[in-house]
């Protein structure tokens, strides 16, 4: 047989392209669990996915049929959408089959088949003899600060330090000499290696695929270190080729401990052909089936929010020109319904929307630090630094968490002395849950007290090749950008808060997920202040007037932060607030509590530890306890149920109750008719909230491959990831407990302006444009001229006409919650899909 020539780097730029990509747990990034398929059209890519690797990429038959049955699923949609697919004479032949037709609903991955046959036809399962010896390799080299004892560091690697290691020790870790002198042999490739383990030059890349893929979290963090070594507080040298040479030297040792000399290359005398793992698989009518469901799944949903803001239209907010404050939040999904709130309680307020890290990009590091802290989105590499000075608070530490406690004299010293408070402490921490030096606390990244340095007066004021601090040029074009995307430029309130978001939880690796991904997975305090303190700058609004942007003497711009697990406020550098604006500002912290207390009423029904119908004093007391917990496996849902990304004005949505669903994203076509300022808005939507929307959705429908499991038994390894057992890969994705509650359906972006001028937007970059034309997520515009919604398809736009009749009203939000929570723990509603709908609100 014909031998295929092996090219070494391509076979690693591919195993790179298809591992996963989740950077270690310090930024956790969302991002599209399937990107290396994006440049596929959605389905096409999906099922191809689920071909090769094995995953779940849809929910299951049963479960849209169930949907259906409940009423999420609306039969009129259904019926659309094979009409749409086959013609009008095939709708009753689907609808039997969508309904009640037997398909095989089996998935058989092609990676992995060649690799099997070591148990085939040797008889050992090679995995359990190498797996934990070389996890254990892993998370010692790359430990961030677990481990008792550093592995010893080499610079130039994983492999020389493994070499130094085996040099200069009594023992080794391998169990026979063949593979220790292997490795000593320096210039020896990973062809010769594969020539042992695999034989047949045409299959290297097959068996590659098998064995990386075997373990793809730690496979794809080793490669993603490799391409982002700065991802790490404490950087590694180690590559993928690293990970791949040692783990054939483990192959070998353990082939040769178990069988001596009684085995040869797996495909030396191998009959049967390679296998292409990634040629295009043909989809058959099961495929078809579970893509007219996933349609009628989302359009059943998408259908009555488009009919909710057409209700919403005749219920525009009131024009008033006494704006009593205004409040620019992150455009996280979460702060819809504080927003919301917060309008409710004063009707005079303006709020808009933002991503978190408010236009200004950095790294920050606190008073003490060794390390810097990226605040901005993942894609952005910044070139400034903000310095925390002046803090005359120090961070607490826990005796019972030191390091001298994990030491054989310290340990038993500890266990006698310490013994009894820590089981003290234990249980009052399980009882009357607080705050403490051990639990993730939002409001502790950069303190409140501690001075920044935020302006740069001098062009040598650098560190590491970053400026610190912006220049007031800088500043007032950062201030613009921001201003004029949100279409804040006239009518400003005497007040206008910048509100970050971060979530204080413990005893949960994930929290960097509930944080602000535009800030890297950290909560945007340190940005809010930042922002501020240019808003409030004298030379910075000169600049500003001469760009026809006039903000008046009294306007004062405050910093602060909403912990969204707690649901409490914080603001900074109020000292230099003077006069009236004291006043003012002590009437909207109370407005801004009162919004807090309803927004943990809504927050409460889906929590069944939590009565909702209790006074809204326990309903928030109780809020803040879980997030303190450490029993607790659910502070809050994250990013869980979102939905939608609307990009216009606040008056398109004022008015409806989207239960949390919403990004929402402030934008105003009157302020930029020809769409210049669209296209730096519209650009970090799809990595931003479609990343964050398609991994809540694959997570969701395979929490087993595409997901990180229950978070019960996890063990944080080496503070970069998690697995299931210490000898366990990494688990990539989210753990159940955030997406248990999620609908697994597509991001839908409706932007309110003229279609011609979106498409130009969403057309000046192929990256930005991918998103769209392949459907990883859907576009809408709403015309503002005639309110007609258009869709965007095939490269077009096509004027789409909602099936839903008059949205419903609500006319008393807190017995609507109460109702809600009451069908939910009565198991009239399936907690798994207990999203509520959408409905226009007349009263509150």
């Amino acid at each position: 047989m014909k031998t295929k020539s092996f090219d070494q780097k391509h076979v690693l730029n591919e195993l790179k392209h298809f591992l996963p990509t989740q950077t270690p747990l310090k930024d956790f990034i969302h991002h599209n669990s399937l990107h290396s398929f994006q440049q596929l059209p959605f389905y096409q890519a999906i099922f191809k996915a689920s071909e090769i690797f094995g995953y779940q990429v849809t929910l299951e038959l049963s479960d849209y049929r169930k949907l259906y049955r409940n009423g999420r699923i609306k039969k009129h949609v259904v019926d659309r959408i094979i009409q749409n697919k086959t013609g009008q004479d095939q709708v009753d032949i689907w609808q039997e089959k969508l309904l009640n037709a037997a398909y095989h609903e089996g998935r058989n991955e092609r990676v992995g088949k060649l690799r099997e046959q070591w148990k085939n036809k040797y008889k050992i399962d090679l995995d359990s003899l190498v797996h934990p010896r070389l996890f254990r390799f892993l998370v010692s080299y790359l430990d961030q600060g677990i481990a008792n004892h550093k592995f010893p560091i080499e610079p130039q690697g994983l492999l020389a330090s493994v070499r130094e290691l085996e040099r200069n020790s009594y023992t080794s870790f391998f169990k026979t000499k063949r593979a220790k002198s292997l490795l000593m042999i320096e210039q020896l490739g990973l062809n010769e290696l594969l020539n042992v383990v695999v034989g047949n030059e045409a299959y290297f890349e097959q068996y590659l695929f098998d064995q990386q893929f075997g373990h793809r979290g730690w496979s794809g963090m080793v490669a993603t270190l490799e391409s982002t070594p700065d991802s790490l507080y404490e950087q590694r040298n180690i590559s993928l080729y690293d990970l791949i040479y040692l783990e054939l030297l483990l192959e070998i040792d353990a082939l040769d401990d178990t069988l001596g000399n009684k085995w040869q290359s797996l495909c030396m005398n191998s009959q049967l052909p390679p296998v292409d793992y990634f040629e295009t698989p043909v989809l058959d009518e099961y495929h078809e089936i579970l893509m007219m469901w996933q349609d009628a799944f989302e359009w059943s949903y998408y259908d009555d929010v488009l009919s909710g803001l057409i209700s919403a239209q005749g219920n525009s907010a009131e024009q008033t020109n006494s704006i009593s404050f205004q409040a620019v939040f992150c455009i996280d999904e979460r702060e819809c319904s504080l927003r919301r709130h917060l309008e409710q309680a004063d009707r005079h307020c303006e709020t808009l929307g933002s991503p978190g890290f408010f236009g200004v990009e950095f790294y920050f590091q606190a008073e003490g630090s060794s390390f810097y802290d990226k605040l901005c989105p993942a894609p952005v590499t910044p070139t400034f630094l903000i310095k925390e000075k002046n803090n005359p608070s120090h961070q607490g530490n826990e005796i019972l968490y030191a390091s001298w406690t994990h030491r054989l004299l310290g340990g038993l010293i500890s266990s006698f002395s310490l013994g009894m408070f820590a089981a003290f402490q234990l249980g009052r921490h399980l009882m009357m849950p607080k705050m403490s030096p051990a639990i993730s606390n939002a409001f502790a990244h950069g303190k409140k007290q501690a001075e920044l340095i935020i302006e740069n007066k001098s062009p040598g004021d650098q560190e590491n090749g970053l400026q610190i601090g912006f220049t007031i040029n800088e500043m007032a074009n950062r201030v613009e950008a921001l201003l004029r995307s949100i279409g804040l430029i006239e009518n400003f309130a005497p007040l206008v808060y910048i509100v970050a978001h971060g979530s204080s939880s413990a005893n949960n690796p994930h929290h960097g997920a509930h944080d602000c991904g535009a800030c890297s997975g950290r909560p945007g305090s340190v940005n809010a202040r930042v922002f501020a303190f240019m808003a409030n700058h004298s030379e910075v609004r000169k600049i500003l007037t001469s760009r026809d942007i006039n903000i008046p003497e009294t306007t004062v711009f405050v910093g602060s932060m909403h912990d969204t697990a707690a649901d409490e406020m914080d603001y900074y550098d109020t000292e230099h607030l003077k006069g009236n604006a004291v006043i003012q500002h002590l009437q909207h912290v109370k407005t801004f509590e009162a919004a807090l207390d309803m927004n943990a009423k809504e927050r409460s029904r889906r929590f069944a530890s939590i009565s909702t119908k209790q006074p809204l004093s326990k309903v928030r007391r109780a809020i803040k306890h879980r997030s303190v917990s450490l029993f607790e496996p659910r502070p809050e849902l994250g990013h869980g149920t979102n939905t939608l990304c609307i990009v216009g004005r606040r008056e398109m949505t004022k008015h409806l109750f989207l239960d949390r669903r919403a990004f929402l994203n402030s934008y105003d076509y009157r302020t930029d008719p020809e769409g210049k300022l669209l296209t730096g808005v519209m650009r970090p939507l799809g990595p931003v909230c479609g990343g964050i929307n398609l991994e809540y959705y694959f997570s969701r429908v395979d929490n087993h491959k595409l997901g990180a499991g229950t978070k019960l038994p996890h063990h944080v390894m080496g503070l970069i990831g998690v697995s299931n057992s210490a000898d366990g890969d990494l688990r990539p994705g989210l753990p159940l407990q955030m997406i248990e509650v999620h609908d697994p359906v597509r991001l839908l972006i409706i932007v309110e302006h003229y279609p011609e001028v979106v498409l130009k937007s969403i057309q000046s970059t192929p990256e930005m444009y991918e998103w769209y034309i392949n459907e990883w997520v859907h576009l809408m515009v709403s015309d503002p001229v005639s309110g007609h919604f258009f869709y965007f398809k095939k490269g077009q736009f096509e004027k789409y006409d909602p099936m839903s009749g008059q949205t419903k009203s609500l006319h008393d939000l807190h017995h609507f919650l109460e109702s809600a929570k009451e069908m939910r723990t009565n198991h009239i509603v399936d907690a798994t899909f207990e999203n509520l709908g959408v409905y226009t609100i007349k009263n509150n």
